[in-house]
């Protein structure tokens, strides 16, 4: 049986390197917060503090990943964050000796490994844009098989080392450094596609200007927000109350385990939702903050770890939902532009990274998990408010477009 018909042969080593670089990316980040609060001694609202600098580097990364596409090129921009974060994760085991150091090394993670994203992103919606929406939850898809495979051993690792994880971390970036450097000089630099774009639309407009378009971006990214803030529960909530209560620290890992499964199995369960009831990109935005404000809920009525299993069941049919669904929407409504879009709602997004972990860690520190759950609660409605929002406005820019024509 053939794998991914209709698809060149680029598209599956892409999606095999993808799969190695989530693989080594998983070993680390739900293990940050036990690291800090664990191996360090650290409050948890110190362990929030992490990764709110980590989150403000990767803000940057994102606008400035997106700003820089066009300007400096796919290619060095994609191998060379791609090389600085492995770097980055190397000398983290050194750093760890001084808080201080520690804090700036995290906030260069941040920075570096989103710089990379928005530029892959564009680069995938560039070069097939006749099915970027579906090669983008495919690359999702091999991206969460990796994760399933990092949160397996993360776990594990956390009892023989932490280091281990984060040096692991660090070979699977330089290991994906490597093959974008090949890759992208075997079959170019420069999508065909976004040479399309760029002869559709003027080359000159502002940074500003383009902000202005608030309608492309603006009411999306702000609900992406909320919901990253709600999502913080999981490492700032979750994570430390299956410590406090005793129970072995892998059982944390077997949660991101299960996410990654189930973003791999429910394909055909996500497939129905979207022809029942979310056919549309803004629909699934939709859709998917009431399942994370479903999965929340659970975590606040039922504290428990079959509760966290089935919260966790909710929260990635949710995730599977809206992942794709953003880079697609932008990707089909930006044209060459996409790229600076993509980095601005990634970074505008990524903000509830920043405000969620610190919100949490105090919370947490102050009254347990039941607080962390009920601002979770909050922020998912929130959510679906501005996803209401942007699809009402999408749908009466359309109609404007059809009666202008």
């Amino acid at each position: 049986m053939k794998v991914l018909p209709g698809y060149p042969k680029e598209v599956k080593v892409f999606l095999i390197a993808s799969l190695i670089n989530a693989t080594g990316s998983a070993l680390m980040w739900p293990l940050v917060t036990m690291y800090v609060f664990d191996e360090l001694g650290r409050s948890m609202k110190d362990a929030g503090f992490v990764i709110l600098i980590q989150s403000l580097g990767g803000i940057v990364g994102q606008l400035l990943g997106g700003s820089l596409y066009h300007r400096v090129g796919v290619n060095r921009l994609i191998v060379g964050a791609l090389a600085m974060n492995a770097l980055t994760l190397f000398a983290l085991p050194a750093a760890s000796a001084e808080w201080s150091v520690f804090i700036m090394v995290m906030g260069l993670m941040g920075l570096f490994n989103s710089l990379s994203l928005p530029a892959i992103q564009a680069f995938v919606g560039f070069r097939f844009a006749e099915k970027r929406g579906e090669l983008f939850n495919i690359i999702y898809v091999a991206n969460n098989i990796g994760v399933a495979l990092g949160t397996a051993l993360s776990g594990f690792l956390a009892d023989i080392s932490y280091m281990l994880s984060f040096v692991l971390n660090g070979v699977t970036s330089a290991i994906f450094a490597i093959f974008f450097f090949i890759y992208l000089r075997k079959v170019g630099s420069a999508p065909q596609a976004s040479s399309d774009a760029k002869k559709k639309a003027p080359r000159a407009e502002s940074a500003w200007k383009l902000m202005g378009h608030t309608r492309i971006y603006l009411y999306m990214s702000i609900g992406s927000l909320f919901l990253l803030i709600g999502n913080s529960i999981w490492n700032t909530g979750v994570s430390p109350y299956i410590i406090s209560e005793g129970w072995p620290k892998k059982i944390y890992g077997f949660l991101w385990t299960l996410n990654g499964i189930m973003i791999f199995v429910a394909q055909p369960l996500v497939g129905l939702i979207k022809r029942w009831c979310a056919q549309t990109a803004t629909a699934q935005m939709t859709a998917s903050a009431v399942f994370y404000l479903s999965g929340y809920a659970v975590i606040l009525l039922l504290p428990s770890y079959p509760g966290f299993v089935l919260a966790m069941v909710l929260a990635t049919l949710g995730e599977m939902l809206i992942s794709p669904a953003t880079p697609s929407f932008i990707s089909d409504h930006a044209g060459r532009h996409a790229p600076f879009y993509l980095g601005l709602s990634g970074g505008i997004g990524a903000a509830g990274r920043v405000i969620g972990p610190f919100l949490m860690g105090s919370l947490y520190d102050g009254g347990g998990l039941a607080p962390t759950a009920w601002l979770s609660c909050a922020m998912a409605v929130l959510a679906v408010g501005f996803f209401v929002i942007h699809a009402y406005i999408h749908r009466a820019a359309l109609r404007s477009e059809r009666s202008a024509a």
